[in-house]
């Protein structure tokens, strides 16, 4: 049998193209400010970012007749609506096609530890509303004849409650939501960055006032850096993750996230040791996720030196060829590296021979046009011999053609579609891959309405630190969705964004651009482009998937002095483009040291091996063993249990990056819901816990 999909289907499903934005909004008025006439824009909440999580604030703030603009770096540019983001992970009707549990999804959300449990069960809650709703608005979530949400099983997932619309689902999610925020009349501002949170107060009474931009629109004479006043009382960051953080990355280019513009106001982070890495093809050409089908067809995976030589290096690893092949296919929906499972010859061992075949300097492929080599001395790849779990799912997919380009065709047409896109025919050549980081999980610290410690900043999405040490994969769409609605409903609970903002807040915007523009040095030796090739080969070298003690400690002093440099040089810049790059780059250092801050500390405090990163040491009690032999400069520590108890919380103290470590918040499973006695708390706003903002 064989899926016949026309192709205008796979046309819309792959080309999926986003609305014209708005005209944009004149600001009220301008004021001159440290030497600038800058355009000034009130408003009642500034989101800052829009992808599939800011566009759900915006959207359920103004519905609810909330005053909120939208500002972007590059509207429809983000992980969202360019990145491999192709399943949502959902509280289905149809899962194990007995219903589901909202408890006990929430278990598996934050099953490897670090991550509050309150978090986990109202993102399970949540997602039943956020499906519903994003299929209200024309996400063609595929359903069975009875209307089940069809749905399969993804990274630490072992029940199977992924659902996908193809490889595009989250930018069709970024479509249906910008289509109904443009609806609204919801305001968009493109091609501007967010520079610099503007405060007042202090320690408990800081809250923010507004926030400081570099507008192309806004470039004059009197203005080269088109630097632009928000004033508005209440801002969402949903800017996503810190995608320039590493060299070797599958984020779309230009992706910086909000964690330096962050920590420069106060607001304090958490779990900035959790990422996710895993197989992708590279940055430079066009960047995705090959997990799902793509390994699932089982291809051949093969290196090449400088001289052209092929090595079928996989053969090193593991001991006859079905356990080779198993765990390539399992790569599909064990995608992430996580470093017990290089144990006991698991799919991680994968990741690992693939990251030492580059690091010697070899390129690696897939090619399917060719099924898996034989492992020397055993038997040829066949779809016979192949693990019970593997043989299992390919026989219910139907998957029984001779080679991976027909199995994939079978399967998943779009996944060859998609980089025929992008003048990749991978059923006609090999396609060239690495393992790239790919999510952050760590961000800015919220509570279970997204609000951070700073009075009035909210953060969702990525830039939200909720999700732990692991995550079923899909798991961030939904949480986007689910904090977006939530930050929305607290933030009209309020009544702080009913209308736009009114206050005189020049004396703190003057010093605010005034220390924006010390930042910036014509004459500095600090080049945007030296800054970035620092910090992205550090962090992909020393704070990738393997990583060590002195290694580590090594990279966080280099950290601290490129950060005092940038405080005492500045950043260069010739255009003014450049000149928001260097502010960008200054704000990716302060979070590459953050990030380095953070590991170290959990590293020196006997910090062992989980989700992202295998901790090598001599001493370490889990040793990788391969067909060649044991893998003694991989061996590591075990995790320890008491860490998964608790999260690692960083802030910026003056120049210094202080850390401590605060317990999860817990969950009472046994705690029931009473109409008559919790009726009132819904109807008075008690819910929302407003008076720890006042």
């Amino acid at each position: 049998m064989t899926i016949d999909v026309p192709q205008e289907i796979l046309d819309a499903l792959t080309d999926v193209d986003m609305p014209r934005l708005p005209p944009e909004t004149a600001p009220s008025g301008a004021v001159r400010l440290a030497g600038i006439e800058v355009p000034v824009y009130r408003a009642g909440c500034v989101v800052v970012g829009s992808g599939a999580a800011g566009l759900r604030a915006a959207v359920e703030m103004k519905r609810r007749g909330d005053d909120v603009v939208i500002v972007s770096q590059s509207a429809w540019g983000g992980t969202s609506a360019c990145s491999g983001s192709d399943k949502q992970t959902l509280h289905t009707a149809n899962t194990a096609d007995q219903g589901d549990n909202y408890k006990a999804m929430a278990r598996a959300i934050c099953s490897g530890g670090a991550m509050d449990e309150d978090t986990a069960y109202v993102e399970a809650v949540g997602s039943s509303r956020m499906m519903a709703s994003l299929q209200f608005l024309g996400l063609p979530l595929p359903q069975n004849p009875f209307g089940g949400t069809l749905r399969y099983q993804t990274d630490h997932d072992e029940v199977g409650r992924a659902t996908s619309c193809g490889p595009r689902t989250s930018r069709l999610m970024v479509k249906v939501l910008a289509e109904e925020a443009i609806r609204l009349k919801v305001p968009f501002y493109n091609q501007t960055t967010a520079v610099k949170i503007l405060t007042e107060g202090d320690r408990a009474d800081r809250h923010v006032v507004g926030i400081l931009v570099m507008r192309a629109g806004d470039r004059t004479e009197e203005n080269p850096l088109g630097i632009a006043l928000f004033v508005s009382g209440v801002i969402v960051l949903a800017a996503g993750g810190p995608g320039e953080l590493y060299r070797d990355s599958v984020y779309p280019n230009g992706c910086f996230g909000s964690l330096g513009l962050a920590l420069e106001a106060g607001v304090e982070l958490v779990n900035l040791t959790e990422s996710q890495f895993g197989i992708g093809t590279r940055r430079e050409g066009f960047p995705w996720n090959l997990s799902g089908t793509y390994v699932q067809a089982i291809p051949h995976i093969y290196s090449l030196d400088a001289e052209g030589a092929e090595y079928h290096f996989l053969a090193e690893y593991y001991r006859s060829t079905q356990e080779l092949a198993s765990n390539v296919f399992r790569k599909g929906y064990q995608w992430p590296f996580h470093a017990t499972r290089m144990l006991d010859f698991g799919s991680s061992l994968v990741d690992l021979a693939i990251y030492r075949e580059t690091a010697a300097g070899r390129r690696v492929f897939m090619d399917f046009n060719r099924n898996p080599l034989p492992v020397s001395g055993d038997l040829p790849f066949s779809l016979e011999r192949l693990d019970d779990d593997v043989r299992l799912y390919l026989g219910n997919a139907d998957a029984g053609q001779q080679m991976p380009i027909d199995r994939l065709k079978h399967m998943n047409p779009l996944a060859i579609e998609l980089y025929r896109r992008y003048k990749i025919d991978i059923a006609e050549q090999p396609l060239e891959f690495a393992v790239n980081n790919q999510h952050m999980n760590g961000g800015i610290m919220v509570d279970t309405w997204g609000r951070s410690n700073l009075r009035g900043c909210y953060a969702v999405g990525e830039a939200a630190g909720t999700h732990g040490v692991t995550r079923p994969g899909g798991a961030a769409l939904n949480t986007g969705q689910v904090f977006g609605t939530r930050a929305a409903e607290h933030i009209s609970a309020s009544s702080k964004a009913k209308q736009a903002a009114g206050e005189d807040i020049t004396a703190t915007a003057s010093a605010g651009i005034i220390a924006l523009l010390g930042a910036l040095h014509t004459e500095s030796p600090l080049a945007v482009k030296s800054i970035r090739s620092e910090i992205q080969a550090r962090m992909s070298d020393r704070a990738g998937i393997i990583c060590d003690e002195e290694g580590v400690s090594s990279a966080l002093i280099e950290a601290r002095k490129l950060n005092a440099e940038i405080r005492n040089k500045g950043v260069a810049y010739g255009r003014a483009a450049e000149a928001v790059r260097g502010v960008q780059w200054r704000h990716m250092a302060l979070a590459s040291e953050a990030v380095l801050a953070a590991l170290d500390f959990f590293i020196r405090n006997g910090g062992g091996s989980r989700g992202a990163r295998a901790i090598c040491d001599a001493q370490g009690e889990s040793l990788p063993l391969a067909h060649s032999g044991p893998l003694q400069e991989y061996r590591f520590r075990k995790e320890r249990q008491a860490h998964r108890e608790e999260q690692i919380v960083v802030w910026l103290d003056g120049d210094e990056i202080r850390l401590s470590t605060r317990r999860n918040r817990m969950f009472d499973e046994g705690a029931k819901s009473f109409f008559e006695r919790d009726w009132p708390a819904w109807l008075t706003g008690g819910i929302y816990d407003l008076e720890a903002d006042e």
